[in-house]
């Protein structure tokens, strides 16, 4: 199982005190992704996302990540994701940004895709819309695209429902063989099975816990061995997140996680993703989870709801995703929890834990890109 990190531009309720909060909110996590490349971690995935007062500030992630591109060495920047929908990026842009992402990293670029966070997001590029179905048809008649626009030396051109475009040479084409590999963040047990279906690694944002690995690996797992690409190669890749904190000790470790606003990035998360299956007695915005105490803390770590504790512990945990069946497992961070805090986990994740369990030096997904 491989490692990787979770960026958004998380600002939460700094803005409330501190009028830099969005500035240092960004900077931060360019430090992180930084770090994570000198600990070992293998991939680092930047959100895209619109109008998401707190919860993201991170619109344009194809710049965040060509700052990255130069700033590290190893480590394989994905967009988590960029949205294709014509009416928010145009499909040619995008694939001309993931072919300059490709370059400028030197092929460590990963290109994740999807259909945005929910309705407030989609809705400001798409008003008037009401069936949120209309996307998916739309990111349907695109995805197969990008391949031939990067492949062909001159695309033959596109007439759809939703877009169009006549021949034209793509520019640049991606550095080196082939293409970058293809995700899909997915929700739901069918994206799951049309995401393998298509040969497209997923992104599951919306995996919660361990548990839930049996219906995604029967759902993805199941399906990839009769993929038809829609790209040069199939990647078979299933990604999970979760939140993590690693600290020298047990206490502090939950103590840090106490600190960390937890509560309130749930709060959001199911205030913009209303495309997300609501867990029973969750909250309606604007009331939000209570704050979670040690105890709660306790509780989500033996519900396997959170990576917590010292590195023997946080070993422990990594090592039930991979029994479970993940290929790379990502860190989301605790945007209340101090950047030394934070540094702390990453280096202690890239010390104690990583060299135990991800012993092969090359990426899963160079290998398939290699093999096309």
């Amino acid at each position: 199982m491989e490692f990787g990190l979770f960026v958004q531009g998380y600002v939460g309720k700094r803005a409330e005190t501190d009028p830099l909060a969005e500035h240092k909110a960004l900077m931060e996590e360019t430090e992180y992704v930084i770090q994570a490349d000198k600990s070992g971690f293998k991939y680092a995935w930047a959100s895209e996302h619109h109008f998401l007062e707190e919860y993201s500030h991170l619109s344009a992630n194809d710049v965040f990540l060509g700052y990255l591109a130069h700033a590290t060495e190893r480590i394989h920047l994905g967009s988590g994701i960029f949205n294709p929908l014509a009416q928010v990026n145009h499909p040619v842009k995008v694939a001309e940004k993931v072919a300059m992402l490709d370059h400028l990293s030197e092929g460590r670029h990963e290109f994740g895709s999807g259909r945005g966070a929910g309705s407030h997001e989609i809705l400001g590029f798409i008003p008037g819309v009401t069936d949120m179905n209309f996307t998916k048809e739309v990111w349907e008649e695109t995805i197969a695209e990008f391949p031939r626009m990067w492949l062909q030396e001159e695309y033959q051109g596109f007439q759809g429902k939703h877009w169009s475009l006549p021949p034209r040479k793509i520019l640049p084409k991606p550095y080196g063989k082939s293409h970058p590999a293809m995700w899909y963040a997915a929700g739901s047990p069918p994206s799951y099975a049309m995401a393998a279906k298509k040969g497209l690694g997923v992104l599951g944002f919306s995996v919660q816990k361990v548990s839930d690995m049996e219906w995604v690996l029967e759902q993805y797992k199941g399906a990839i061995g009769d993929a038809e690409p829609v790209g040069d190669y199939v990647n078979d890749n299933v990604m999970v997140t979760s939140t993590a904190i690693c600290a020298p000790t047990h206490a502090e470790a939950v103590r840090i996680a106490a600190q960390g606003g937890l509560h309130y990035l749930q709060s959001l998360v199911f205030r913009y993703h209303d495309t997300f299956p609501r867990p029973e007695g969750f909250p309606v915005w604007p009331e939000t989870l209570p704050e979670f105490n040690e105890e709660i803390i306790e509780l989500l770590i033996a519900e396997e709801l959170l990576i917590c504790g010292d590195p023997d512990e946080v070993l422990a945990q990594c090592r039930r995703w991979e029994r479970a069946g993940a290929d790379q497992l990502s860190f989301g961070l605790p945007t209340g929890v101090s950047k030394a805090d934070t540094l702390q986990t990453i280096r202690l994740v890239g010390e104690h834990v990583i060299p135990r369990i991800d012993t092969d030096p090359v990426h899963r997904t160079t290998r398939f890109r290699q093999a096309a």
